[in-house]
């Protein structure tokens, strides 16, 4: 007996970006790369040959291309908007690089062509898919503390702060880049902020309520390399995210602290490969920590990706302090000390988490056209993520917070059954 066929891709761009995507995607077997376009006919030709699939120069021809399903949006931000709205109204559905759009204009068109084309969209928020990221988000949830229908707390409380800091290269981004041009990239915030505000609103629970932002230049030059934001939340969080790029490759940092008040998480690399968490808790909660090298496998599972060899090490220390303790006015019983880290491999694991982590975006929609599922970083997601990147960058242009409104709001992912 055998399964469904495989959904039929077509990808529009055939540069480094799309290279590394198809690669990623190539032993999927519920998926298959049918046809490559771009103007550059050469480039175009490389991938196909690579992929066993055709080549067209003109993405317009393949989105309509009886030989796809799924279009694959691969293109420099710019041209994000005008390719998914076109495949999504020739019936395709779309597996879209982020930014999802340029502006919240355009990002709310596609919303809405979702919605009535009932087609799959599913943005490569790749965060969404990642195993540490997921490891944080069920240990906020407290289901995962004890079997279903038990009461419990979970073992991280509410996130109240998030920092992420990117200190990144500009080595291979000359000044003639597209990225430097706010026309085609939309700008540092939404090029490349949109994967942590996302991520933060993934392990907040929530959409920001307003956003403040601030631009810095290039000394001697009109160049914009770094870009700071704040966001805060309807229960009182707030996060803090800085982009920079002036940097030598060997000199990049990246780190995102987490502070759940009982507990603060640091996570290494905007591929996250590592984490570490300090706690303190109480009996249940300690209880839980000793478990989780056991439940490994559970604790970072991503439908879609393929675990190597993760680490996940513990250390408890009972009774390391008086069991009576007070914050924000409420009784807290936390005698307990914990520490956890997990391990992905490290920073030679990055190239391996992020590939593995495009693959389960992919197997995610592949999984909503089927089932009817929900995807992890759907329509909502990618128009919330460009919503509040918008407000920061309009934010520092006008030198004011910026209150988020309608693009925040919830909208229904249709997934087709």
């Amino acid at each position: 007996m055998t399964g469904p066929a495989a959904l039929r891709l077509g990808v529009v761009g055939a540069g480094g970006f799309a290279t590394f995507l198809t690669g990623a995607l190539r032993d999927l077997p519920e998926v298959t790369v049918t046809v490559v376009a771009d103007p550059d006919t050469d480039r175009a030709g490389r991938l196909a040959g690579i992929l066993a699939a055709r080549p067209v120069p003109d993405w317009r021809a393949l989105v309509t291309a009886d030989d796809v399903d799924v279009v694959v949006v691969a293109t420099p931000p710019a041209g994000h908007a005008e390719t998914t709205l076109a495949a999504l109204r020739a019936g395709r559905h779309v597996f879209a690089e982020k930014p999802l759009a340029v502006n919240e204009d355009e990002a709310l068109a596609i919303r809405d062509a979702v919605a009535a084309t009932g087609r799959v969209l599913v943005v490569d928020h790749v965060l969404r898919y990642n195993p540490v990221l997921r490891a944080l988000a069920r240990l906020l949830d407290p289901g995962f503390a004890a079997p279903p229908g038990s009461p419990s707390d979970p073992l991280l409380g509410p996130v109240r702060r998030l920092a992420f800091e990117n200190d990144a290269s500009d080595e291979d981004l000359g000044p003639e880049h597209w990225f430097w041009d706010e026309r085609v990239s939309g700008g540092i915030f939404v090029e490349h902020g949109v994967h942590f505000f996302d991520a933060a609103d993934a392990l907040v629970g929530t959409t920001p309520e307003s956003v403040q932002g601030m631009l810095g230049r290039r000394p001697g030059d009109d160049l914009v390399d770094l870009a700071v934001a704040t966001t805060r939340y309807p229960d009182g969080a707030v996060a803090t995210f800085a982009h920079g790029f002036s940097h030598a490759h060997r000199c990049e940092r990246q780190l995102m602290r987490i502070d759940f008040g009982t507990a603060e998480a640091r996570v290494t690399g905007w591929i996250p490969v590592h984490a570490t968490v300090d706690l303190w808790t109480d009996d249940a909660g300690a209880a839980l920590v000793e478990s989780l090298p056991a439940r490994a496998g559970e604790l970072l599972a991503v439908d879609g990706h393929r675990l190597r060899d993760p680490a996940v090490t513990v250390a408890v220390h009972r009774h390391a302090g008086p069991a009576q303790a007070r914050e924000r006015g409420h009784e807290r019983r936390l005698p307990h000390r914990c520490h956890l880290t997990v391990d992905l491999g490290g920073e030679a694991a990055k190239p391996y988490v992020y590939a593995e982590s495009v693959r389960a975006a992919m197997h995610d929609l592949v999984r909503c056209v089927r089932t009817g599922g929900r995807p992890a970083a759907g329509v909502t997601e990618g128009v919330t993520a460009v919503a509040v990147a918008a407000a920061a960058a309009r934010s520092a242009r006008e030198d004011r917070t910026v209150h988020l409104g309608r693009s925040a709001e919830p909208a229904t992912t249709a997934c087709p059954s």
